[in-house]
């Protein structure tokens, strides 16, 4: 890991020497784009609409339009706003983490304490955790100045950048009123006690990528013309033939249905309490009685 910024977390008077290292990466496979008709490669050129030069991009400066008029930012000028030139991550807030709603979460970052002693580094972590409240702070990378939260992830702490209050956006819609009834809610009830588990991200695959990577490994193997229905097999369809299911009774029931078979298959067993098993076997021993009969 290459650290892409160093600092210094601030609270109070107490000052923790950190890096920062990016905390996620991306797994997609990078392509290009060509021309499809000889494979040759696209290139995009900045080129000036005026003199219709291609310009380097030592030569580009940024502008602002309004829609009337336009301003031209330099390089120089951009350098010289102050929280450009901060190295540090000011604590503003210490906050229960409930308040933080997921939508404003952005990407995360790893903290590791750089200087000599790590002991302020361990305070500050230890005082995350005793006080159980996250940290908000403010802080700029890359020229911009960012909100963000410090959170403790196992022996770590974590700054994961957060979205301004006005970037979040408001619903520009109404949810129609619909009424839903006892039965309903029961069996959507029962279909969300078939599903629960603990959550394991292990589990997950991002199938798109993989199925990228095998295309892309058999045409590297075999050329141009690969059969897509040998590799990947056929395409299996989700209509059963009965056309969409505008019924929500119906489309919960079949639900159920499906992931009690799936359990029974002995792929992912749904959890049950023990009034569920006497349940179960009340009912199996009914059916051998009658069955006996």
């Amino acid at each position: 890991m290459r650290a892409i910024w160093s600092g210094e977390v601030s609270f109070g008077l107490v000052s923790v020497p950190v890096k920062l290292y990016s905390a996620t990466s991306s797994h997609d496979v990078g392509l290009h784009q060509v021309h499809d008709a000889d494979g040759g490669r696209i290139r995009y050129q900045r080129r000036c609409e005026v003199c219709e030069k291609v310009i380097d991009y030592k030569n580009i400066d940024r502008a602002y339009d309004d829609g009337e008029k336009s301003v031209i930012l330099t390089k120089e000028e951009l350098a010289d706003l102050p929280a450009d030139e901060s190295k540090e991550i000011a604590v503003e807030q210490f906050v229960p983490e409930d308040q933080i709603d997921s939508m404003v979460l952005d990407k995360s970052y790893y903290l590791e304490p750089a200087g000599k002693s790590a002991k302020a580094y361990v305070l500050l972590r230890s005082t995350l955790e005793d006080a159980e409240r996250v940290a908000i702070v403010t802080f700029t990378l890359r020229s911009k100045t960012r909100l963000g939260v410090l959170r403790v992830r196992d022996d770590v702490i974590v700054l994961q950048g957060l979205r301004w209050a006005d970037e979040l956006r408001e619903p520009e819609f109404d949810i129609p009123k619909s009424r839903i009834s006892k039965k309903e809610q029961e069996m959507a009830a029962s279909l969300v006690e078939s599903y629960s588990e603990d959550f394991e991200p292990e589990r997950f695959n991002d199938e798109y990528q993989e199925q990228l990577q095998t295309l892309i490994e058999e045409k590297l193997e075999h050329g141009e013309e690969i059969d897509t229905e040998a590799t990947f097999g056929e395409t299996d369809e989700d209509d059963d033939g009965e056309g969409n299911v505008v019924d929500l009774m119906q489309a919960l029931k079949k639900s159920v249905d499906a992931r009690r078979k799936t359990s029974k298959d002995g792929k992912k067993p749904a959890k049950k309490d023990a009034k569920d098993d006497e349940k179960q076997d009340e009912a199996e021993s009914q059916s051998q009685k009658k069955k006996a009969s």
